[in-house]
């Protein structure tokens, strides 16, 4: 039986299928958040002047993966500062979720942080985000004290490049 492929590569925010990751990643944690499905206008709403156009060289990168060559999920890392960076938008679309694309994207994201000369890579998520935790703590990533706040932020991880 031929192995299944992941692939990993920058992309535009607003390529199609960069829009459509996005949505769905908003679709996902917004309803998991509200105990609902979430609607076309607030996932509009939430994805309106969200910072991804920072998610590009030299203030950040934006991720791909596709498995198979279709769009499965993506990464962001935006640069905080000099030498630090902030993972965010971390999402496999729930079909492709198990098929092993989850560690390979945290550490194409984790280069594409120290290709923008992060040394330290910091990340902030919820409590009921229990996929999204344990891949953290697999991947090496330690709980700190929080460096940022809002309303969606229940506990925060960081891990030396």
């Amino acid at each position: 039986m031929a192995r299944m492929t992941w692939t990993f590569s920058p992309e535009r925010v607003d390529t199609p299928d960069a829009t459509a990751l996005r949505r769905d990643y908003y679709d996902d944690v917004a309803s998991r958040y509200w105990k609902r499905p979430a609607t076309e206008a607030e996932i509009d709403e939430g994805l309106t002047d969200d910072g991804a156009e920072l998610l590009t060289p030299p203030t950040g990168q934006f991720l791909v993966a596709r498995y198979e060559g279709g769009a499965a999920g993506c990464g962001g890392v935006l640069m905080l500062d000099e030498e630090r960076a902030e993972l965010t938008r971390v999402f496999l679309r729930h079909a492709f979720r198990g098929l092993g694309g989850a560690a390979p994207l945290l550490r194409d994201l984790e280069d594409a942080a120290r290709g923008l000369g992060a040394r330290r890579i910091v990340l902030n998520t919820r409590l009921d985000l229990v996929e999204a935790r344990a891949l953290y703590t697999r991947s090496g990533y330690a709980e700190i004290p929080a460096y940022c706040t809002g309303p969606y932020m229940d506990i925060w991880y960081g891990k030396e490049l």
